[in-house]
């Protein structure tokens, strides 16, 4: 069967933004208004369990009133096929940004604009720049109290080093917000009212402040903003001709300002290559600007391959080449997401060339498998549609892989390639779970297995020591979700213990030490001698092993041998049994028996060396230290500030953000446990936070034996 529709009218974007800016809000009026729904559900509508937005559809999600997991859905607008993915915008479940924008062509920002640039903004900023994904913003929220439009522009530019184009600039603010005036179109939109289905009036602009409600203004800063807007259309309009030399050269030359078709063009141009970020403005709830956001993507967004395809890697990761987006290729795919199914688990895919028809057998080039692709489907939300094929550009699922994980590489068998993989974070926080009854023991096992399979951001692990079952997260929140989705999912009760940090060890100071391992049991023996420094590294430079043995005193063949032991070893620490970060260790010398030498002699000496030398250089206990952001009304900052010194954190800076204060600081993750609670009490339920993992510290040694005692009751 042929393409349905040409590649360069599909666009696959991602909603991205800080909890609470009003991503799921947006998404709801994208489906309504390009008729995918003919209601819309408010987040806030759906606590009482009775109801659930398109892609809040989950029962933890509906509860909270927050995004859980990423929901993808597909829609058309003027003719072009835009599938959105809704992404969390809670630090615990950063994993679904991270998959996401690894598969997405673009992405739309949304901002709160009271708050303006939230810490989880800047998170998925970074994501973003790192899968180098072209985004706009879009400054939702221009109806609430304290809205400022230009303190969210100043943190686009400041924090995140944006350059951003205006677009747009609101007409009014709060409950005089009424609409936009686009500065590329040269024309303002006035709503008429609030309803989903209002209409909006379109005035030139340069009639638009002598309108009966422009005139009607009575904020300072929003008269400005139509008072300005002759300046503010030439600006955006230099920025825009920039992104294109030819056009640029027109416009100094002739000082004629370029037709719409061709600013559309240059900010396209732009965009696509991350050298400019288009700004919007609207309000979601009150149904004003989304048709305007889904303008801009169409205009501004690329299509499928438009920026480039995928890198191909080798086993190392080293990029080799790069595959472009085309159905004339073999096919390249990539699983970027495995979630459970009632019916059957679906791997959520992006192609990236070729065609993939039902019962085609695809290579797993990441585990060297064989799958073969039973039911494709399309989905929406939580539903699904069954479709024959699809073709480079397109996101599905295939139901019931077996071998598929997260991450994945999918092939044509006769041209296999591993394509660039996702980077994940290490989990920094652990409970031990128990089935609620013993009959549950192996449904726990396998339940726990599929959430793990479809999280690479929890790990799970059996205590040597205790036997239990420990499950690593990102977060309180993270780890309490993913037991109540077991229930709610699988069928399995399970009980979860207290919390645990992830404390890692690192060496205290250089050491050389020697270690010879001997032993003669009759028969032939095993004899190995190996001398090597440890040295602390810097931070992030994980483990370091060099071979620095002259004349031949250890052979060959045994260094990789010793060098194995090392990493082993490294994973378990001699303070309280974490993994050693940052050290190098330089094999030196050694000696060997012609006879009783073996690999297996120099991996008992390289172990025991290790320990001997990490006990020896005044071991550190390294514990996770968090970047924490509080926002509540300035009558409570001095509780909260108090509160973060007892818990032996850092000020970093505090300030006013609209009509809240705010406070930034660095806190270790033992301390904070339970701090909602704590937030709630002392604000009155007004605070806010945001906790994202920031780096390991040293831990004060007073505190080494107590910390290690709550860890173990």
């Amino acid at each position: 069967m042929a393409r349905q529709k040409p590649l360069n009218l599909y666009r696959n974007i991602g909603i991205i933004a800080h909890i609470d800016a009003g991503k799921t809000t947006t998404t709801e009026r994208v489906l309504y208004y390009t008729g995918k729904k003919h209601q819309i559900i408010d987040v806030h509508d759906t606590k009482d369990g009775k109801g659930s937005t398109t892609t809040d559809y989950m029962e933890q999600e509906r509860k909270r009133g927050i995004t859980i997991q990423s929901a993808a859905v597909s829609t058309e607008w003027k003719n072009h096929r835009i599938n959105v993915i809704d992404t969390p915008g809670h630090v615990d479940f950063t994993i679904e940004v991270n998959r996401s924008l690894r598969v997405l062509d673009g992405a739309v920002v949304v901002f709160d604009g009271v708050a303006g640039v939230e810490p989880q903004t800047e998170t998925n900023w970074r994501l973003a720049d790192q899968y180098k994904v072209p985004r706009l913003c879009y400054i939702n929220k221009m109806d609430r109290i304290g809205a400022n439009f230009a303190h969210c522009v100043k943190g686009i530019r400041e924090r995140l080093g944006a350059n951003a184009v205006l677009c747009q600039v609101p007409l009014g603010s709060h409950d005089d917000f009424m609409g936009m005036a686009d500065l590329i179109a040269g024309v303002g939109y006035i709503w008429l009212g609030d309803d989903k289905d209002s209409k909006w009036e379109t005035v030139p602009l340069d009639e638009l402040a002598a309108h009966p409600r422009v005139q009607a203004l009575t904020n300072g800063a929003d008269k400005q903003w139509v008072a300005d807007l002759a300046k503010l259309r030439e600006q955006s309009i230099e920025s825009a001709v920039e992104a294109d030399d030819a056009v640029m050269d027109t416009y100094l030359t002739s000082g004629e300002t370029p037709s719409l078709e061709t600013l559309k063009k240059c900010i396209r141009k732009g965009c696509v290559a991350g050298t400019l970020i288009p700004v919007l403005c609207g309000s979601s709830y009150k149904n004003k600007g989304v048709q305007q956001l889904l303008d801009a993507v169409i205009d501004y967004m690329p299509y499928p391959g438009e920026n480039g395809g995928i890198s191909v890697v080798d086993e190392d990761g080293n990029v080799v080449g790069e595959q472009a987006v085309t159905d004339d290729a073999p096919v390249r795919a990539l699983a970027f997401k495995v979630i459970n199914d009632p019916f059957g688990t679906l791997t959520f895919t992006r192609i990236y060339s070729g065609v993939i028809r039902k019962g085609d057998a695809l290579y797993n080039v990441t585990r060297d498998k064989k799958e073969r692709i039973g039911r494709i489907v399309e989905v929406q939300a939580d539903h699904t549609r069954e479709i024959d094929e699809v073709r480079a550009g397109d996101i599905c699922a295939f139901v019931s892989l077996k071998e598929t994980e997260t991450g994945d590489s999918l092939t044509d068998p006769g041209h296999p390639v591993l394509l660039e993989r996702m980077r994940f974070p290490d989990p920094v926080i652990s409970v031990s779970v128990e089935p609620k009854s013993r009959n549950d023991v192996d449904k726990m096992s396998t339940a726990l297995y599929k959430m793990v399979k479809a999280d690479p951001s929890l790990k799970m692990e059996v205590d040597k020591e205790t036997g239990e079952t420990v499950l690593k997260g990102m977060g309180e929140l993270h780890l309490e979700i993913t037991i109540d989705r077991m229930r709610t999912e699988l069928g399995v009760e399970a009980n979860m213990g207290k919390p645990k940090v992830s404390f890692r060890e690192a060496f205290g100071k250089s050491v050389e030490h020697t270690y010879t391992h001997k032993k003669q049991s009759g028969g032939s023996g095993q004899f190995a001698e190996v001398k090597m420094i440890f040295e602390p590294g810097e931070t992030g430079s994980g483990v370091v092993f060099s071979d620095e043995v002259v004349g031949g005193r250890v052979p060959r063949e045994y260094i990789p041998a010793v060098e194995h032991a090392i990493r082993t070893e490294a994973l378990q620490g001699q303070v309280a049994g974490y993994e050693v970060l940052d050290f190098k260790a330089r094999l030196i010398d050694g000696k060997y028996h012609d006879v009783d030498s073996s690999a297996l002699a120099f991996e008992i000496a390289g172990r025991s060396c290790f320990r001997e030398a990490q006990r020896l250089s005044n071991p550190k206990l390294l514990e996770p230290i968090m970047s924490l952001e509080v926002v509540t009304e300035a009558t409570y900052l001095g509780d909260v500030i108090g509160d973060i010194n007892r818990r032996r954190g850092t000020i970093n800076d505090q300030g006013q953000r609209g009509t809240q204060a705010y406070v930034d600081g660095h806190v270790p993750l033992s301390e904070m446990f339970g701090y909602i609670n704590f937030l709630r009490s002392a604000t009155s339920g007004r605070g806010t936070f945001t906790m994202i993992f920031d780096h390991y510290e040293e831990v004060p040694s007073h505190m080494v034996e107590k910390l290690m005692e709550k860890e173990t009751k």
